[in-house]
C-alpha cells in the first residue's frame, strides 16, 4: 500500500529536519501537529537541494541536481517519487495548492550556487534572495494558513521579510564558509577581506528592518503556527544580537552560534510572551 511508503517519506522528511538543523527542529516541533508534518516536509526538499550545490564536493554536482531537478518535475506531475523526499514534498505541495513558480524561483536559485559565486548589484542580491528564502517563506504560510488565500495575500510580505531576514543572518554567520570554502560572496559591493564595522552595521541595519516587519506577519498568523514560528524568529534575533556584538572581522573568521542552553532559555522566554498574549 501506497500509505505506507508515504509514511517512510514523512518520516525521512522529519529526520533529515532533526540532523541537518537543531534549532529548525525546535522551532517546528512549536507547531501544531496538524502541520508540522508538512512543514518538515518542504524542510527536507530545500535541505537536499541546498546540500548537493553545497557539500557534495567529490561529486558532479551538476549532474545531480539536473537528475534532482528531474525527479521533482516527475514527482509534482505523477503525485509520487521513490525519493521519498520528493515523495513527501509532492504531497504537501498539492495539498495546499503551492504555486508551481516558488518551487521553480527556489530551484533557479539554487542552481545559480553551482557556478556563480559573486552578486555585484543589488538586484542580483534581491533575486537570488527571493529564491533561495523568501519563497520558502510562502511556501510554509501556504501551510500555516491552510490554503486561504486571503489571509496569504495579508501575510505575504511579512513572510518573504521574515524568510529575507533568516538568509541574511545566515549569509553574515557563514562568511568565513562561504568565502573561504565555497568561494562565494552574497553581499553586493562589501569587501568581505576588509570587512569593516561601517559596512557590517549596514548589512545588520537591513536585516533589522525585515525582522521588524516579519514580527508584524508572526503576530497574525493563525493560532496553529504562530508560537513555532515566533521561536524561530527570536532564534535568529538572538544570532544577529550577537553578531552585532562580534566585531567585523572576527565574523570573517569565525562561526557565531547560539548554545544549546541558549536555545532552551528562549524557549521558555518565548513561551511565557506567548502565554501572556505578548505576541
Amino acid at each position: 500500500m501506497k500509505s505506507l511508503f508515504d509514511t517512510v517519506s514523512y518520516n525521512s522528511s522529519k529526520l533529515v529536519t532533526k540532523t541537518y538543523s537543531t534549532s529548525f527542529s525546535l522551532a517546528t516541533k512549536m507547531l501544531y501537529k496538524s502541520i508540522r508534518g508538512d512543514i518538515y516536509n518542504i524542510y527536507g526538499f530545500v535541505r537536499f537541494a541546498d546540500e548537493i550545490v553545497d557539500s557534495f564536493h567529490d561529486y558532479n554536482k551538476e549532474l545531480l541536481f539536473n537528475k534532482f531537478s528531474e525527479d521533482l518535475e516527475l514527482a509534482l506531475k505523477h503525485k509520487i517519487s521513490l525519493n521519498p523526499i520528493l515523495n513527501s514534498f509532492q504531497h504537501t505541495f498539492h495539498k495546499y495548492k503551492i504555486d508551481k513558480s516558488l518551487v521553480e524561483a527556489f530551484m533557479n536559485s539554487m542552481r545559480l550556487d553551482l557556478h556563480k559565486t559573486t552578486y555585484l548589484t543589488d538586484e542580483e542580491y534581491k533575486a537570488y534572495i527571493y529564491g533561495s528564502a523568501d519563497v520558502v517563506g510562502l511556501m510554509c504560510l501556504k501551510v500555516f494558513v491552510n490554503g486561504n488565500d486571503e489571509k496569504y495575500d495579508e501575510l505575504k510580505d511579512t513572510a518573504m521579510s521574515l524568510g529575507s531576514a533568516f538568509q541574511k543572518v545566515n549569509f553574515l554567520r557563514d562568511l568565513k564558509a562561504d568565502f573561504e570554502g565555497l568561494d562565494r560572496t552574497y553581499f553586493p559591493n562589501t569587501d568581505l577581506k576588509n570587512l569593516n564595522e561601517t559596512s557590517k552595521q549596514e548589512i545588520i541595519n537591513d536585516i533589522e528592518a525585515d525582522f521588524e516587519k516579519g514580527l508584524n506577519g508572526i503576530k497574525k498568523l493563525p493560532i496553529e503556527a504562530k508560537f513555532g514560528v515566533f521561536m524561530a524568529y527570536r532564534y535568529y534575533s538572538q544570532l544577529l544580537k550577537k553578531l552585532k556584538k562580534t566585531p567585523a572581522l572576527k565574523i570573517k573568521d569565525s562561526r557565531i552560534r547560539v548554545s544549546n542552553p541558549k536555545k532552551i532559555e528562549l524557549l521558555a522566554r518565548s513561551y511565557v510572551k506567548y502565554q501572556l498574549n505578548l505576541i
